[in-house]
């Protein structure tokens, strides 16, 4: 093994731009290589970050002996098959959330990875967030106490790419898109306590003509050791980005605001950097954000996968994790369909999360 890792990134829209300039800040990754169907888009990302192959074919990528670890991009109802055809080709795996469209897909890539005796990592940048990392080291060292409410929230004006708006493709809405991160989020403060339950408001209020899914999200999860958490989700949020968590513990409370506190109060006619082309809408008035690679967490969410490969250690998040953040969101799909609470485990052979809420 050379002493950088060779990294293959599948796509060239928005999320894998934010990986490449994630992989720019990492001493350990060398990206080798980019793959997009769309003929140019692979051929003009490759150009902008200095990456010397580029192709419209995966196989190729795939047959690339430089390339140790792909990072993928791509949109969900993919995930799966780029999964199998990696662990085939002897490639670490990083799956962008959600990991997948089902259950079924999910047991496949982690037999697969498992088989292949490839690393399946699971993309949850919430958990490498600096301000987040912080939150749970509050709770870890007792400045809170026993944890008792956690919340979280992330609101935009919607997605940025038309895949996204597809449930067929998707596989949901907001809670498929940005619930799932709320969940993973979840686990993660709360030491991997069991969830034992959820329930689920879920409606479409503004986006109707683009969209069978939900664009507005309210989950409520109870986990084994009585921690009740409360996620908000929306893709009907004006004037750029939310991104929020709060811990209410016994003896302290903390509030962690991604976007407040290191951004830049804004106002413009066309809109401001990355989030042109993202999800949430900049124009008018919203929130800059300074290194917000980095105040996210992809350098550091990268950093620890590419280490993982290099030394051959467990990441903080696997294709197991995955499967279960999925899991949580079908229950929560189902819990907006019946009215009622979901009990978990939840076992179902639906092949996507929506159908459950609109039967």
């Amino acid at each position: 093994m050379s002493d950088k890792i060779g990294v293959g990134l599948i796509g060239s829209q928005f999320i894998s731009t934010i990986h490449a300039e994630a992989l720019r800040r990492v001493a350990d990754a060398r990206m080798v290589a980019v793959m997009s169907p769309t003929e140019g888009h692979a051929r003009d990302f490759a150009a902008t970050y200095g990456i010397p192959h580029h192709f419209t074919s995966l196989d190729r990528l795939l047959a690339m002996d430089e390339v140790e670890m792909v990072v993928v991009g791509a949109p969900n109802f993919l995930h799966c098959d780029i999964t199998l055809a990696a662990a085939q080709a002897g490639k670490h795996v990083v799956m962008e959330k959600p990991l997948c469209m089902n259950l079924a897909e999910a047991d496949r890539m982690i037999d697969a990875c498992k088989r292949a005796q490839v690393k399946l990592m699971y993309a949850e940048e919430l958990c490498f967030t600096p301000k987040y990392v912080r939150l749970k080291a509050l709770l870890d060292e007792g400045a809170l106490g026993k944890p008792v409410l956690l919340k979280q929230s992330e609101k935009h004006d919607g997605p940025h790419a038309a895949h996204f708006w597809d449930v067929e493709r998707s596989g949901g809405g907001v809670t498929m898109d940005m619930g799932c991160h709320a969940i993973a989020f979840f686990r993660w403060l709360n030491g991997g306590s069991p969830i034992t339950s959820v329930y689920a408001q879920m409606s479409t209020s503004v986006h109707g003509a683009k969209t069978k899914g939900d664009d507005n999200a309210i989950l409520i999860l109870e986990f084994v050791n009585g921690v009740l958490a409360v996620a908000e989700e929306s893709w009907t949020k004006l004037g750029g980005m939310d991104d929020r968590a709060e811990i209410h513990g016994s003896e302290g409370v903390a509030y962690a605001d991604v976007l407040q506190g290191n951004s830049i109060q804004t106002y413009s006619k066309r809109g401001v950097g990355y989030a042109v082309e993202k999800a949430g809408s900049t124009v008018g008035w919203s929130f800059t954000m300074y290194e917000e690679v980095w105040n996210y967490g992809f350098p550091q969410e990268l950093e620890h996968f590419v280490h993982c490969v290099k030394h051959d250690e467990p990441p903080l998040l696997t294709g197991e994790d995955g499967k279960a953040v999925l899991e949580v969101v079908f229950a929560a799909y189902a819990s907006a369909g019946t009215g009622r609470k979901v009990m978990l485990p939840f076992a179902t052979d639906v092949d996507k999360p929506y159908k459950l809420w609109k039967q």
